[in-house]
């Protein structure tokens, strides 16, 4: 018996319940576990989540092979027909935009939580990540019936109300279709000082959010959150079973047969497939969250290795 209240037991990683009664304490919960498991990792580095080097224009030198091509001086290079790069000086104040996708297709999950409560969780990071030093943060926050823009300030008072507000945002009405790549647009104007964006959806759905993304990565730093449920890239051997579109209100029964699931699968990691090359030819890094792991230490790796890239260390 015993062993069976153990199994039975909410890990302790698990994110915390935020809804209903219970919303208040899951927020003040997910505060605590950020600071706890976040706290120190980034000692030493200015922001942890973008280069040391920071996003303000520095001195112009001559390009050498590898550097990034996106930080051309054209006017130099024009001036002394040899290409040139402008160098970049760190930036004590940097401004972080956070697009939070909860269109319905996110109000769903079959393990811990539901996806939307990972997308809170990873702008609640973030916050922290960030915070400190007159640094500031926004949100857009879109769930395909409207979208919520929150002015980007400094301070934990603003990023707490930030992280409530986004986890009180009202689910969509059933058939309403989400519409990240209008929120992405939405950040783009008017155009902002360079500084770091992050992106945070499923990215199901068609990939009308590339070009968008695209032209967001040529001007700020930028990272993609993937957020991802066990059932998105796997059907269970599960008999008939009615799947049910939560953006178009669609319903369909199906037999999970052993050629249905392979199919399944196929198409779910080409999706994936799709989805990864359209976040690097936008320039972005690329962090998955699961709704059945540790979505702190999925975070942790994720920013070590990036520090570690930066130093010139493996990844």
């Amino acid at each position: 018996m015993a062993g069976k209240n153990q199994s039975d037991r909410r890990p302790s990683w698990a994110p915390p319940v935020l809804r209903g009664e219970r919303m208040a304490a899951g927020l003040r919960t997910l505060e605590l576990d950020v600071r706890r498991r976040l706290d120190g990792l980034l000692q030493g580095n200015h922001l942890g989540l973008v280069p040391g080097p920071g996003s303000e224009p520095g001195e112009a030198r001559p390009y050498q092979p590898g550097d990034d091509v996106r930080r051309m001086d054209w006017a130099v290079t024009a001036r002394t027909t040899t290409p040139h790069i402008r160098e970049t000086v760190a930036d004590r104040e940097l401004e972080t935009w956070v697009v939070a996708d909860l269109s319905a297709s996110l109000d769903f999950g079959t393990a811990l939580c539901e996806k939307r409560d990972l997308v809170v969780c990873a702008t609640a990071a973030v916050a922290h990540l960030t915070g400190g030093g007159g640094n500031r943060i926004g949100a857009l926050i879109s769930n395909g019936q409207g979208s919520t823009r929150i002015p980007a300030r400094g301070g934990l008072a603003h990023a707490r109300g930030l992280v409530r507000r986004l986890a009180e945002t009202p689910r969509a009405p059933e058939g309403v279709r989400g519409d990240f790549a209008g929120a992405l647009e939405q950040l783009r104007r008017p155009p902002r000082r360079r500084g770091l964006a992050v992106v945070i959806s499923d990215f199901l759905g068609p990939g009308d959010w590339e070009r968008p993304l695209r032209a967001l990565g040529a001007r700020h730093e930028l990272i993609a959150v993937e957020v991802l449920d066990p059932r998105d890239v796997d059907l269970p051997e599960v008999g008939t079973v009615v799947l049910a579109d939560p953006e178009t209100g669609r319903q369909r029964e199906v037999h999970a047969s052993a050629l249905l699931r392979k199919e399944f699968g196929a198409a779910a990691h080409a999706h994936r497939q799709q989805v990864a090359t359209g976040l690097r030819r936008a320039g972005a890094a690329h962090l998955v969250l699961r709704t059945d792991s540790d979505w702190i230490s999925d975070l942790v790796r994720f920013v070590v290795a990036r520090k570690r890239r930066w130093s010139g260390g493996a990844a």
